[in-house]
């Protein structure tokens, strides 16, 4: 996800913090401290609710880093890889393989949002506890903050909308029905798609009425949008990639560059004869160590052209996917990631490039696909 920054490992796998959680702790914490705690409980220095709006949301952010483990363990056991977890506003997202079956889909959608209700009920449960032993206190009042908040998330979660675990609920039930995951992925994105639009729209509403807290209505929304957008292309393109191997998209031959060159020489010597918007920059054994888009390289000032090294402005290949010439098509596209995405690096067993598969392939194989009327849209 893109506006992530990587904080750690979680389970083994990359944890990833979205710049909205900052925003939403922000939030929650000022509203809890300032606003929240000292109606429930008036009387208490400023001191104690500022320590106990920062025990909320670190409390909080500790039960959605729950709700996303809940689906990454449930993904393991039922045989899915988990690439990452990305915390973001409302929750969180899994990076993980597609489910083998519709059953193990949805016991992995379900598993968050029922982790986020169990947190819920315990943190009412306790708060409710600590009231009825010791009365009114900040505690107690915090526990039931949190409780309500986890309810709420667990709730809004369950709406019949991808990327949300209720749109996986719905995609995991009309896979089961129809037997098409690909139509059921479909149908949950376009319900993503609608839900984003309608909160888009309620938030200028609320902007219009004076209420600035539409404007987190509208970025949800249009987060919702972008997320359900890429999951509705991606059930589109994902049928048309069955059956083939790298080999069958790739480019090939592809245009190599030494990462030692200069960019004026690269300008000089590759780039004005080449038929490609992206060269693969390779070592002095003619391994690739990069690559490296025409548009980058453009950018670079005429007067610094003479001094920066091609592999300064280039993707360096730890942060290129690539694969082999017989993988299966589908498989390296599910493995793709924000961090590692297209265009797409084709190597041999001695690590050679050998080929390249950018945006433009994959569309072609789509349009292909498509004329001849197997997709059904």
């Amino acid at each position: 996800m893109n506006g992530s920054v990587r904080m750690g490992r979680l389970l083994g796998v990359p944890l990833r913090l979205h710049w909205s959680v900052p925003l939403l702790l922000l939030l929650f914490g000022y509203s809890l401290g300032s606003q929240t705690l000292p109606a429930r409980v008036p009387g208490q220095a400023n001191v104690g609710y500022t320590l106990a709006g920062l025990a909320g949301t670190l409390l909080l952010l500790t039960s959605l880093v729950a709700h996303e483990a809940a689906h990454a363990i449930t993904a393991r056991r039922k045989g899915s890889q988990v690439h990452g977890i990305t915390l973001w506003a409302l929750g969180g997202m899994t990076e993980m393989g597609r489910p083998r079956t519709a059953g193990a889909a949805f016991l992995i959608a379900v598993n968050g949002p029922l982790a986020s209700l169990i947190i819920g009920a315990v943190a009412l449960g306790g708060g409710i506890g600590l009231e009825a032993v010791s009365g009114r206190g900040l505690p107690a009042a915090v526990l039931l903050w949190l409780g309500w908040v986890n309810v709420f998330l667990a709730v809004f979660n369950l709406l019949p909308a991808a990327p949300l675990d209720g749109g996986r609920v719905v995609q995991a039930l009309w896979w089961w029905r129809t037997g098409d995951r690909d139509r059921a992925e479909r149908a949950a994105a376009r319900g993503g798609q609608i839900l984003g639009l309608l909160l888009i729209a309620l938030g200028w509403i609320a902007v219009l009425r004076g209420a600035l807290s539409g404007l987190w209505l509208t970025l949800i929304g249009l987060f919702l949008m972008f997320v359900a957008g890429a999951e509705r292309q991606h059930a589109t393109i994902a049928p048309a990639l069955r059956g083939l191997r790298a080999a069958d998209a790739m480019s090939s031959p592809v245009e190599t560059c030494q990462d030692w060159l200069t960019v004026q020489r690269c300008v000089d010597e590759v780039a004005v004869r080449s038929h490609h918007s992206t060269l693969v920059l390779t070592d002095f054994e003619g391994r690739p160590s990069g690559l490296l888009r025409l548009a980058r390289l453009a950018r670079v000032p005429p007067s610094q052209r003479d001094t920066v090294r091609v592999r300064d402005v280039a993707t360096p290949s730890s942060r290129c996917a690539s694969c082999a010439p017989d993988d299966l098509l589908a498989e390296v596209f599910e493995k793709l990631s924000p961090g590692r995405g297209l265009p797409i690096l084709v190597v041999d067993g001695e690590q050679r490039p050998v080929g390249i598969i950018t945006g433009d392939d994959f569309a072609r194989i789509v349009q292909r696909h498509t004329l001849r009327g197997t997709d059904d849209q």
